[in-house]
């Protein structure tokens, strides 16, 4: 059996280097400036330093500052450090003011240190990107490459290339046995000013004769034998040959590249929520729900005793949902019905439903039939911020005629989502809504970041509690 063990995430390791050597800055800026102004450090600044350093990743993580580095432009990067050191600053002053060891730090040595980082952590940015283009003037000229196989994926490549290479690589065009390109966007493919220079064969010249550094070979894999051949005659020359999979074929969510025991895979239907996000995720859920618990709990109260008093029956409706993975669980509402549907049909509220009691009208159209499943939150079952959960008969019928809909259950349902706040709430009463409200759904897992859960949480006070929608 074949290992596969030698295969390297190459630009990880920059990118970590990146996020130590940030960590280190952040630190070490801070110890210099309480040293020369203060002539001590003290134990409060090690704490602030260090979680600042941490907040500072996990923010520059969060708006894509270690992503795709070497495209950035100088405002660029200072755009993306500024937006992560400014969230970063409010909360260790926010943590400060709280714990009350904002009167033990030096407003001097804090205000340096704010901004001495960002000005820090671009110019190791700019300086490294002049080191690297110095090295490629002095050793080099521009390396050039090649792509076999006009493709989109080929397309693709070309483009991000002239975007983030463009002063260490330089494409000649593509070359293919087959004269017209095959699936390729023909405005990308003018856009990269690259043309069908000849066959495989002339390519596979090119590298023999040392007139090409770097071979990228943007072949469908499923064509194996072709590709298994091509990489043979290759393998009779001296350049860097790289094999492009074409995973934006299959539509990817959440992709993600992993080894498992040496062996490379790449995941293409995955959730956001890996590793520490997935942490990040909870801990948001646990604290937002209990603090929203405690303020409403009045609220709960009074809706509890008008739910009594409207009509007959429990206060609290648990209804079957679909809940992580496609799980059934127990979501909870006040009871806004006369009758509780729970089976294998579900009709939806209508607008003048007879089933609604005058109570239960107000309270669905003003959300409040929703406030008991922030308990389902602190249970587990729930988050603050995800697609809304549907009634399980709602699910099977909806599975069967709208393209990816289960893949909504990568992630815990929500109170409410991107779909909500986008104006896709209440009854779905054609199977158009239902597509846009999938759409918006997977669009949330696709680009998930804690500052989307955010905006969604705000937006949803402002605009989302009271709904037109809504029966």
């Amino acid at each position: 059996m074949k290992s596969y063990n030698n295969i390297r995430l190459g630009e990880q390791e920059s990118i970590t280097l990146y996020r130590i050597v940030d960590c280190v800055i952040i630190f070490s800026v801070l110890l210099l400036v309480s040293l020369l102004y203060l002539g001590h450090f003290t134990h409060t600044y090690y704490f602030a330093g260090t979680f600042a350093a941490l907040l500072f990743v996990f923010f520059g993580e969060n708006n894509g500052l270690y992503k795709g580095t070497s495209s950035y432009s100088t405002s660029e990067h200072l755009s993306r450090i500024g937006a992560s050191w400014i969230k970063s600053i409010l909360c260790i002053l926010l943590l400060a003011f709280f714990s009350k060891w904002s009167h033990v730090h030096s407003r001097v040595v804090i205000t340096m240190w704010m901004v001495a980082v960002p000005l820090a952590l671009l110019g190791v940015r700019v300086l490294s990107r002049n080191l690297v283009k110095l090295h490629y003037k002095k050793y080099s000229y521009k390396q050039k490459a090649i792509i076999v196989g006009q493709t989109s994926a080929g397309v693709k490549l070309a483009l991000d290339i002239q975007q983030t290479q463009s002063n260490i690589q330089k494409i000649i065009g593509f070359y293919d046995d087959r004269t017209a390109a095959r699936n390729v966007d023909v405005d990308q493919l003018r856009a990269t000013g690259l043309k069908l220079e000849g066959t495989i064969a002339q390519a596979l010249e090119l590298a023999k004769t040392r007139k090409v550094k770097h071979v990228y070979i943007a072949i469908s894999t499923w064509q194996s034998e072709r590709v298994q051949n091509i990489v043979r005659q290759f393998s009779d020359t001296t350049a860097h040959v790289y094999l492009v999979p074409d995973i934006n074929t299959f539509e990817p969510m959440q992709a993600r590249w992993r080894s498992i025991g040496g062996s490379p895979t790449i995941s293409i239907q995955d959730t956001p929520f890996y590793g520490f996000s997935s942490i990040v995720k909870r801990v948001q859920d646990i604290v937002l729900s209990s603090i929203i618990i405690t303020l409403i709990s009045p609220v709960l109260v009074l809706v509890a005793f008008g739910v009594r008093l409207s009509s007959p029956g429990p206060i609290i409706f648990k209804q079957n949902r679909y809940g992580l993975d496609g799980k059934e669980i127990k979501v909870w509402k006040f009871r806004s019905m006369s009758v509780m549907d729970n089976g294998a049909v579900v009709k939806q509220a209508t607008k003048n439903d007879a089933r609604v009691t005058k109570f239960g009208r107000f309270i669905r159209k003003t959300s409040l039939d929703e406030l008991p499943q922030f308990i389902n939150v602190l249970q587990g079952r729930m988050s603050i911020v995800g697609p809304r959960p549907h009634a399980v008969a709602h699910n099977e019928e909806y599975r069967q005629i709208v393209d990816k809909y289960m893949l909504r259950h990568k992630v815990k349902p929500g109170i409410t989502g991107l779909a909500q706040i986008s104006g896709y709430r209440g009854e779905i009463d054609t199977l158009e809504k239902m597509e846009k409200r999938i759409e918006y759904d997977l669009k949330y897992i696709q680009h998930w970041s804690l500052f989307l859960d955010i905006k969604i949480v705000f937006l949803t006070i402002f605009k989302g509690f009271v709904s037109k929608t809504a029966y």
